[in-house]
């Protein structure tokens, strides 16, 4: 079945598991009986290929793949940072650590979710 882009049987939810908005989201994509294939963002970290495949299919401003509220950002002094940094650059940094990347990410073959919003959510699954 697809939807807008994103292709029911292809879609990717890269998560972390202890996250509250992940698991939200989780729930949410289990009541409207959207299946996903599960990955855990701690150990499987998307790497700086996937992250700017998905940046460039999600049409956000690359800041928005950033988790800014997390500990690692801050620790990193990243918003200081980042308007330094060429894309690339910022690319190669998402891909070091799972903990510096907005989740969850909710991957399809023509459409790239970041960070769970119900209403940009039921948009897509409208």
């Amino acid at each position: 079945m697809e939807r807008k882009g994103l292709i029911m049987s292809k879609l990717l939810f890269v998560c972390y598991p202890r996250c509250t908005t992940c698991k939200k989201a989780q729930q949410w994509l289990e009541e409207k009986g959207i299946e996903v294939t599960v990955r855990d963002i701690k150990e499987e970290n998307p790497s700086s290929e996937e992250l700017r495949k998905w940046h460039q299919e999600s049409g956000l401003p690359l800041k928005r793949f950033f988790n800014t509220s997390g500990l690692k950002y801050k620790e990193l002094g990243l918003k200081d940072k980042l308007p330094q940094m060429s894309e690339e650059e910022q690319y190669e940094l998402l891909a070091t650590d799972g903990m510096l990347v907005k989740r969850p990410i909710l991957v399809g073959r023509e459409k790239v979710l970041v960070g769970f919003k119900e209403k940009e959510w039921l948009e897509v699954f409208a």
